[in-house]
């Protein structure tokens, strides 16, 4: 099957290049330059891959993101932004977007990223078909299901976004190991991905923070210098 990647882009000539360029590519692309209307084609549609332009007339890319996230639509996103500034980049993977790249940018580049997380969504999806696990990992004050990406305090569900919960699984599987960041950026998001390591930072701090209001015996430290350990606390000693 043809991946199909909607383009929410307002700039007429970038986005008929984009077009132009995918579509050489063998990708079914469709254009959209108005936010309001690119979250409506995304929500009702069935896409492999958003490209999504953060400035957009209506509605801006951050805002369509995260109402797409909020609706559990998991199709991958990558950011498009013409300022290259780290509160933006840590914006939009905040709100869940897969990977970003800086305009103005190379064809080359931007195919290379598109093919990345396309090739990593496939795997991620044959590798949970083939490898569901359905043990229930209990570890401090959490339940863990891996089949179902969901995280238990109290039979309460923390919400968190499956990269999240990927980088969780990892520590707690090694709990009490310390786990570069260059470790965690090639099992969780893959060897070929380009976000660099402070899609990793941005993640593990949004995690921490979601763990740390709902329970205190699972923390995640920060080892300066070389990446992060997951460790459990005995409450007994308090």
């Amino acid at each position: 099957m043809v991946p199909k990647i909607l383009v929410i882009e307002d700039e007429p000539t970038l986005s008929r290049l984009l077009q132009y360029n995918l579509e050489q590519e063998g990708f079914d692309t469709l254009l959209v330059d108005d936010g309001a209307v690119g979250l409506e084609t995304a929500a009702k549609g069935s896409f492999d891959l958003i490209i999504l332009d953060i400035m957009l007339p209506n509605l801006n890319g951050l805002e369509i993101l995260g109402k797409l996230r909020q609706k559990g639509n998991k199709t991958p996103v990558i950011m498009l932004t013409a300022r290259n500034t780290e509160e933006e980049v840590v914006q939009g993977l905040h709100h869940g977007a897969d990977d970003y790249i800086t305009k103005p940018f190379g064809v080359a580049e931007l195919l290379a990223r598109v093919s990345a997380v396309l090739r990593r969504t496939k795997s991620d999806l044959i590798e949970d078909h083939q490898h569901a696990d359905h043990k229930v990992i209990e570890i401090g004050e959490l339940k863990i299901f891996p089949e179902k990406y969901e995280v238990l305090l109290n039979n309460e569900q923390i919400s968190l976004r499956p990269k999240e919960f990927e980088v969780l699984l990892y520590l707690v599987q090694r709990q009490g190991v310390v786990i570069t960041r260059d470790d965690l950026m090639n099992v969780v998001w893959g060897f070929d991905y380009i976000g660099g390591q402070r899609t990793v930072d941005v993640h593990v701090s949004s995690l921490r923070k979601k763990l740390e209001m709902n329970q205190e015996t699972v923390q995640i430290d920060s080892i300066r210098g070389v990446g992060y350990k997951l460790v459990v606390k005995d409450m007994s000693l308090k």
